[in-house]
């Protein structure tokens, strides 16, 4: 039983993650998946503390345990366990990044050959399912099961970036999936979703005669689309550009971080908008999250902890982009990942989440590159 849930513990907390997202799910069945998940964790880590400990603290994961004691000093130092909230982030990251380092040394086989079709195929069940149940694809942005269009993207952009950069030659059925992906990617109107779309293509073709092909159909398409009364992605970013109703956002945060600069709104505040800010009158009514992770994190935190939290997750990056940057294989998908998740910071609340599926994802590829680097080094 241990053994079995050191390998797929994680699995089941990622794919939890979805049913966070599903309206009809996500405050009933996938809170009782999520501590079930968690509490099995801290169980079977107390029952094998050699093991946990020679796994936890290899080299490989080592800057997740540092983020974790980041965690831990900053609630003693500024935070207050006391803090509900705060002390449920401390425990469900602490659990969360163990969690990644079990399954990942105790199944990493699977994950380098599986466990990336089981991801496209999840997210393609979830989307069968939100045309079956919810067809209306062109009426307004489109959301499906989930209860935000922007998540809705989230998964499916991912999916369709998963199955774009599979190394393997595309089967019919594959390219056809595709084509759904990226319909329904479009309608959801995430202008985010439209960065990922072409990083893909620049990242698996580079600067070809194919990837310029390729961009002048997409720029054409786009100038069609753009030109039609819809809700799409491509409407939204031609009328509104990347950053047009961000841009409040990032002030609001930028004036709340400035107010506590050092000590920040604790572990508990990772949303974006603490929730003892008093919102000025001409900003109420209006969501004023970061939406950016890295004003998420300085939020959270405070300058000094937070900017050492940014410090960590962008030398972990640089070291296994320089590493595998130019291999064309499995891990290709997971290092796309990485760097997209770095850019889509700056105009999303990614990085800090807990039940997030793209966050987890992120964290995961950044912890599954760091220990197949150090498998790979240590072959040689």
């Amino acid at each position: 039983m241990i053994r079995w849930f050191y390998k797929y513990g994680f699995v089941i907390y990622l794919f939890n993650t979805i049913l966070y997202s599903i309206s009809w799910t996500k405050d009933s069945i996938a809170p009782i998946f999520f501590y079930l998940t968690m509490g099995f964790g801290i169980f079977f880590l107390i029952l094998t503390p050699d093991y946990s400990r020679q796994v936890l603290f290899q080299k490989s994961f080592l800057f997740l345990m540092i983020i974790n004691l980041v965690n831990l000093v900053y609630l003693l130092f500024f935070d207050s366990f006391s803090n509900i909230s705060s002390l449920e982030y401390l425990m469900a990251r602490f659990m969360s990044f163990s969690l990644i380092c079990l399954s990942i040394y105790s199944n990493f086989n699977y994950y380098k050959t599986n466990f990336q079709s089981i991801i496209v195929r999840v997210i393609s069940l979830v989307v069968v399912i939100s045309l079956m149940l919810n067809p209306n694809i062109l009426s307004g942005r489109y959301e499906g099961i989930i209860w935000n269009p922007n998540m809705f993207a989230s998964l499916t952009v991912l999916a369709f970036c998963f199955l774009f950069l599979k190394s393997n030659k595309k089967t019919l059925f594959e390219k056809i999936l595709l084509t759904l992906l990226l319909i329904v990617t479009i309608s959801t109107g995430s202008r985010s979703a439209m960065i990922a779309i072409i990083m893909s293509y620049v990242f698996k073709y580079g600067l070809t005669f194919r990837n310029v092909f390729y961009s002048i159909v997409g720029i054409f398409i786009f100038f069609i689309i753009s030109n039609v009364d819809l809700n799409t992605s491509i409407n939204r970013l031609s009328n509104q550009t990347l950053f047009n109703d961000r841009v409040e956002q990032f002030s609001f945060a930028i004036h709340n971080i400035k107010q506590n600069l050092f000590s920040g709104y604790g572990l508990g505040e990772y949303s974006g908008l603490p929730s003892n800010i008093n919102i000025p009158k001409n900003l109420k009514g209006l969501f004023m999250g970061a939406h950016n992770g890295y004003l998420s994190i300085l939020l959270q935190y405070g300058i000094i902890f937070g900017g050492l939290v940014i410090l960590i997750i962008f030398k972990k990056s640089l070291e296994v982009i320089r590493f595998y940057y130019g291999k064309n294989d499995h891990n290709l998908i997971y290092l796309f990942l990485i760097i997209y998740t770095l850019v889509a910071a700056n105009f999303e609340s990614l990085i800090t989440g807990i039940n997030e599926f793209h966050t987890i994802l992120f964290w995961f590829s950044l912890s599954y590159l760091s220990y197949s680097k150090s498998l790979e080094e240590n072959a040689d």
